[in-house]
């Protein structure tokens, strides 16, 4: 993969991102949960999906990208151990709401999980784009 094409890959992850994240909100507003429930995790993997692809680090499952997000960026200092807890802690929620038929969560549990991962994917998409901006 070229510089160029590079770029231009982590751009559409992030643009991604912020898809996934409006439709997590827009979903919480009709009270589906496990719609929301995906959507959040979808939105910080594939910001983090981009941070790793500006700094030509390959992954193949979503325990891999998992796993080198903790190994990369948090065991590092990049990122918070909290912020690595929220990442894991919003793909178990992902498998159990796309997995399980009885899945629920608070709507206000969920609202502040809303605005955890919001804060997440906006770090992730500012180192992003500051690393992007370097080459």
């Amino acid at each position: 993969m070229t510089p160029d094409q590079r770029k231009i890959a982590v751009e559409l992850l992030l643009e991604k991102s912020a898809r996934n994240m409006e439709q997590a909100v827009r979903n919480a507003a009709l009270d589906y949960w496990d719609l929301v429930a995906n959507r959040l995790y979808y939105s910080v993997f594939h910001a983090v999906t981009a941070l790793m692809l500006a700094d030509g680090i390959r992954t193949g499952t979503h325990k891999g990208t998992s796993s080198q997000f903790g190994q990369h960026y948090v065991l590092t200092g990049q990122f918070s151990r909290e912020d690595g807890i929220l990442y894991s802690r919003l793909q178990t929620m992902r498998e159990k709401a796309d997995y399980q038929n009885t899945f629920t969560i608070e709507p206000a549990k969920g609202t502040m999980l809303i605005e955890q991962a919001q804060r997440l994917r906006q770090h992730i998409h500012d180192v992003t784009t500051a690393k992007l901006a370097k080459h």
